[in-house]
Formats: C-alpha cells, sequence, structure tokens
C-alpha cells in the first residue's frame, strides 16, 4: 500500500522553529517597551520568552498531514473553478476565489 505523499516533518519543524523566534523577538521587543514606560520593571519573571517552544514527533505528523490536506483541497477547488472558466492551468485569481470559503472550512 503507497502512502501519499506528504511534507516533510523536519522541513515544517524548521518552519515553526522560525516562526516561534521571529515571535519571541517580537515579544521581548514589546517587553522592553513596556519595561520603559512602566517604572516597575518587568510585571512577571518567568516570561514565556524563557522557556522554549517545542512540538513532538506527532504534532508535526500531524501539521504535515493538516497542510498536505488543506494544499490538496484548494488545488481542487481552484482547478474546479478553472475548468469551469475553460482554462487549462489555474491561475493566482482562481486560488484568490476560493481562499475565503477554503479558510472558513479549515
Amino acid at each position: 500500500m503507497e502512502e501519499d505523499p506528504t511534507f516533510d516533518p523536519d522541513l515544517i519543524h524548521s518552519i515553526f522553529k522560525s516562526v516561534w523566534t521571529r515571535m519571541a523577538l517580537e515579544r521581548e521587543r514589546n517587553e522592553a517597551a513596556d519595561a520603559m514606560d512602566n517604572e516597575a520593571g518587568p510585571v512577571n519573571a518567568t516570561s514565556k520568552k524563557n522557556r522554549p517552544t517545542t512540538a513532538n514527533a506527532n504534532a508535526l505528523k500531524l501539521s504535515c498531514e493538516l497542510l498536505r490536506l488543506f494544499i490538496t483541497e484548494a488545488v481542487q477547488r481552484a482547478a474546479a473553478i478553472a475548468e469551469a472558466e475553460g482554462m487549462t492551468k489555474i491561475e493566482a485569481t482562481h486560488l484568490e476565489r476560493i481562499l475565503p470559503q477554503l479558510l472558513l472550512d479549515f
């Protein structure tokens, strides 16, 4: 039995780590700005920036599968729109037309 192609969990983990790092840096900047406004100093010494964010293997597999399903559904819906218009290629406008409902469905 052949499995459907999916995303590499290491790639998805790298993307997640990149986003988590960016969010942590943004949070630090916001806290620094708040600390300057507040003379009392930091409100909570055990903030989220001190705790690393991680994802276990099952969560990464599930994220890969959800991403695969989301993209497959987007392509199928966009292809239906393109076919209804008599086109053989999916264009950005087809994706733009299906995205609002797709996001509501997911």
